[in-house]
C-alpha cells in the first residue's frame, strides 16, 4: 500500500487527504507549539523592558543560526528513518537515532565554545550598552543548550520518520508547559530576568529529550524497533547522516543567520526599531513554524514513498503538502493584515514609555511582513519535500548565495541613513525598519521561486539509505 493513498471506484491508487491530514495536522500543531513558546517567551521579555526585547531580539536569530549548523544532523534522521521505514528496515530506522545521539555529545565542547565566543560577537552588534548587557545575559545559558536540542531533534525526527507523528507531539507539549512555569519562575519569582528566559528554554529541552528517550526505548518501540539495541556505533550510517544532515544545517544556518544580521541593522537603528522588529518576527513565526509542522510531513510521507521506490508517487504527495502550505500561510497573512495591530499591542507593556511608538512601528512592519507570508508557504513547502528526496546540497547553496549575496546587502541599502551603518562606504537609502522589511519580502519572493522550481523540474529523486 503506498503511503497516505486509497483505492478508488475504478481500483486506481489515489491521494487519501485525510491520511496526509493526520500526519500533518500532529506535525502542525506540533511546530505550533514551538510558535506558541517563542510567544510566550517574548510576551514575558515584553515585562522586563523594551531594552530586554531589543537585547535577545539582536541576538535570538544568531543564537538559532550557529546552533542549527549541527542541528541538521538531527533533522536529517527524519529523511533517513521514512526511506528505511518505506523499505520496511525498522531496526536501521531506530539506529539512526543513536548515530544522532552520539552527534550530540560530540558537538558539547563546541557549543562551549561558542558560548565563549558571546562575549566577542555581541559587542560587534554596535547596539547601546543597555541593549548588549540584555543580550549577553541570554546568549550563554542559551548556546548551552545546545546539546540537548541536537539529540531532541533526532529523536522527534526518528517518530515523524515513522510515522509517530503523536508521539512528538506529546513531548513538545511537555516543553511547552515546563518552559512556561519555568519562566514565571525565574523571571517573576526570583528575578533573573532575560538570563532567566535562556535557563528555562535549555531545562525544558533537557527534561523534554529525556522524555522523548523513555518514549524511544518504550516496550511497543523495542519489540517493533530493536530501539534498545541499535545503540552500537555505526560509522557508514553516521557518515550518511552526516552527508544529509550537513547541508540541511547549513542552508538553515545561513538562512537564519542572515536573519540574525536583518535583525541587527533593526536593533542599531535604536531600541524602538529592534524591539518593533523582534515583536513581529515572533508574530510570523507563529504562522511560519506551523507551516515547517506541513513541511515535516512532506519529508516524511515523500521519504516513505522513495524508501518504497515510488518516486511518481512521492511526487505527487508533495505536491499535495506544498499547497496545503501555501493556503495556510495566505490565510495568516490575512490575519496579519487586518489585525496587525491588536497582535502586537499584546507584547508590549502599556506602562512602557515607549509604547505607542512601538505598536505604531510594529503595526505598520507586520502590514509588510503580511505580503509575503504566501510566498514562504511555498518556500517552506518546497524545501521540505525536497529534504525528503535527499535533495539538500543544491537548495542549501542557492539560500547561501541569496542570503548572503543578496538579502543581507539590500537590507543595508535599504535600512541606514549615510554613515548609519557600519561601513560608511557603502550606499544607503535610510527607509529605516520599513526598508528592510521591503527587503525581506523581495528575499523571500525570490528564494520561493527558486525552491518551486527546483521540485517541480529540476529535483533529483534519491534514496540516501543504502
Amino acid at each position: 500500500m503506498l503511503p497516505a493513498s486509497r483505492i478508488d471506484a475504478k481500483g486506481q491508487p489515489v491521494i487519501d487527504l485525510w491520511a496526509i491530514l493526520k500526519i500533518a495536522f500532529p506535525l502542525f500543531i506540533q511546530a505550533g507549539l514551538q510558535a506558541a513558546l517563542n510567544l510566550i517567551d517574548t510576551w514575558f521579555i515584553g515585562r522586563i523592558s523594551v531594552e530586554a526585547l531589543a537585547g535577545v531580539g539582536g541576538v535570538y536569530w544568531l543564537v538559532l543560526g550557529l546552533l542549527f549548523f549541527l542541528t541538521g544532523i538531527g533533522m536529517a534522521v527524519q529523511t533517513r528513518a521514512a526511506q528505511f521505514y518505506g523499505a520496511g528496515r525498522r531496526a536501521d530506522a531506530a539506529a539512526e537515532v543513536w548515530s544522532g545521539l552520539y552527534i550530540a555529545l560530540v558537538a558539547i565542547p563546541l557549543c562551549l565554545v561558542l558560548a565563549w565566543l558571546g562575549q566577542f560577537l555581541v559587542p560587534l552588534l554596535g547596539v547601546s550598552s543597555a541593549i548588549q548587557e540584555q543580550a549577553l545575559a541570554y546568549w550563554s545559558p542559551r548556546v548551552w543548550g545546545g546539546p540537548f536540542i541536537i539529540a531532541e531533534t533526532a529523536v522527534l525526527a526518528f517518530f515523524m520518520g515513522i510515522g509517530r507523528v503523536k508521539l512528538a507531539l506529546v513531548v513538545n507539549v511537555f516543553i511547552l508547559v515546563v518552559n512556561t512555569l519555568l519562566n514565571a519562575v525565574f523571571v517573576f519569582g526570583l528575578g533573573f530576568g532575560v538570563e532567566g528566559i535562556a535557563w528555562a528554554t535549555t531545562f525544558s529541552i533537557g527534561t523534554g529529550l529525556i522524555f522523548a528517550l523513555v518514549l524511544f526505548l518504550s516496550p511497543s518501540m523495542r519489540a517493533n524497533y530493536n530501539s534498545h539495541k541499535a545503540w552500537r556505533l555505526r560509522p557508514v550510517a553516521m557518515k550518511g547522516l552526516l552527508f544529509l544532515g550537513l547541508p540541511i544545517g547549513f542552508s538553515i544556518g545561513v538562512d537564519i543567520l542572515g536573519f540574525a544580521v536583518f535583525q541587527a541593522m533593526m536593533t542599531r537603528l535604536g531600541a524602538i526599531e529592534g524591539a518593533a522588529s523582534q515583536v513581529v518576527i515572533m508574530l510570523t513565526s507563529a504562522a511560519f513554524l506551523p507551516a515547517v509542522g506541513l513541511g515535516k510531513a512532506g519529508t516524511t510521507l515523500v521519504g516513505q514513498s522513495i524508501g518504497a521506490g515510488e518516486y511518481v508517487w512521492a511526487r505527487r504527495l508533495g505536491n499535495r503538502v506544498i499547497a496545503l502550505s501555501v493556503i495556510y500561510m495566505f490565510l495568516f497573512g490575512l490575519l496579519l493584515a487586518f489585525f496587525g495591530q491588536q497582535l502586537v499591542t499584546w507584547f508590549i507593556s502599556p506602562d512602557d514609555p515607549s509604547a505607542l511608538a512601538l505598536i505604531a512601528l510594529g503595526t505598520q512592519l507586520a502590514l509588510i511582513a503580511a505580503f509575503y507570508q504566501v510566498f514562504d508557504g511555498l518556500h517552506l513547502g518546497a524545501v521540505f519535500c525536497l529534504r525528503g528526496a535527499g535533495d539538500a546540497k543544491t537548495p542549501a547553496l542557492v539560500l547561501f548565495v541569496l542570503s548572503w549575496g543578496f538579502f543581507i546587502p539590500l537590507t543595508y541599502v535599504l535600512t541606514f541613513e549615510p554613515g548609519q551603518g557600519w561601513f560608511s562606504s557603502l550606499p544607503a537609502l535610510g527607509y529605516g525598519a520599513v526598508g528592510g522589511w521591503w527587503a525581506a519580502n523581495v528575499y523571500i519572493l525570490v528564494l520561493s521561486i527558486f525552491l518551486a522550481w527546483r521540485w517541480w523540474k529540476g529535483a533529483v529523486f534519491q534514496r540516501v539509505v543504502a
